[in-house]
């Protein structure tokens, strides 16, 4: 759903090596999976977006928030089914064996809504990670640990969208020759040659690595990478976005509840931290100098 192809953009973020993107990347998802405030949901989502855009990654992040939506209502409904938390029923459910009478409380519906708006931050950040980081550079830090570890999962991220891309041209050459949506006889079918190609192209894919330095016997030695000015940029947003969340977490800086009735405060402290979450992520984006 939120498999993006990297391609390498004009960005700070792609200046940045691709250990210290990932773990910027990674450190707003934590972020995002440590609040429970709205507002400070909504800075994190919006910094994802901002993000992308920094990044020219737009497009790809916004096909997986697209995906990521009905996600979200799903979790809100299901939320609401089997949360019996709350005080305002908003409406009275037949009774299930084993599960009890279904009421609906608008208290777990609201934290549903809230459960789904963090996926959904989450899987921007996601999405913004597998489009903005070159995963080849990653596992080149896997391979200096261990030459197989690093083939392998190089092998394996690279087949995913290969064969993902196998599929589409398959179930698009059976669209056209039959004239409509292929049934369950055909979607086996797709999914039987897919497999049965798996194995050639995982040849052609290994070779392709060998070629990259991925096989070589020996330990390559190369030059240290000098650490640049995005690097640090990046690290300390990292390490600031880090802060904030414990921060946040340890002093009860939200003060949002949920049950038994919700409270949302919207007070000085709140908004401050949202702005500082949203400044503390986009300032490295402002550097835009030795990017090309």
């Amino acid at each position: 759903m939120i498999a993006a192809t990297h391609r390498r953009r004009a960005s700070p973020l792609h200046a940045a090596r691709a250990g210290v993107a990932g773990a910027w990347c990674l450190t707003l998802g934590l972020v995002a999976l440590s609040f429970e405030h709205p507002l400070l949901l909504a800075a994190v989502l919006g910094v994802a977006v901002a993000a992308a855009a920094g990044a020219r990654v737009g497009r790809a992040v916004g096909r997986a928030l697209a995906w990521s939506l009905p996600l979200a209502v799903v979790i809100a409904v299901v939320n609401a089914l089997v949360d019996r938390n709350g005080v305002t029923v908003v409406f009275r459910g037949a009774t299930v064996p084993g599960l009890g009478r279904l009421d609906v409380t608008a208290e777990a519906l609201a934290y549903g809504g809230i459960l789904g708006v963090r996926a959904v931050a989450i899987i921007a950040c996601a999405a913004l990670l597998a489009a903005a980081v070159d995963p080849d550079e990653l596992l080149r830090a896997v391979r200096r640990r261990s030459l197989r570890a690093g083939v392998t999962a190089a092998l394996a991220t690279h087949l995913v969208g290969v064969l993902a891309r196998d599929g589409r041209r398959l179930a698009e050459a059976q669209r056209s020759l039959t004239g409509g949506p292929p049934r369950a006889a055909a979607r086996l079918g797709v999914v039987r040659a897919v497999a049965a190609g798996a194995l050639d192209r995982a040849t052609d894919v290994a070779a392709t690595l060998e070629v990259r330095g991925f096989g070589s016997a020996g330990r390559l030695q190369r030059a240290p990478r000098p650490v640049s000015r995005h690097d640090l940029a990046f690290g300390a947003s990292a390490l600031g976005l880090a802060a904030l969340g414990i921060a946040s977490g340890v002093g009860g800086w939200e003060g949002f509840e949920a049950y038994p009735r919700v409270v949302v405060p919207l007070e000085p402290r709140q908004v401050v931290l949202a702005v500082a979450v949203a400044a503390c992520a986009l300032l490295p984006f402002a550097d835009r100098r030795g990017i090309a």
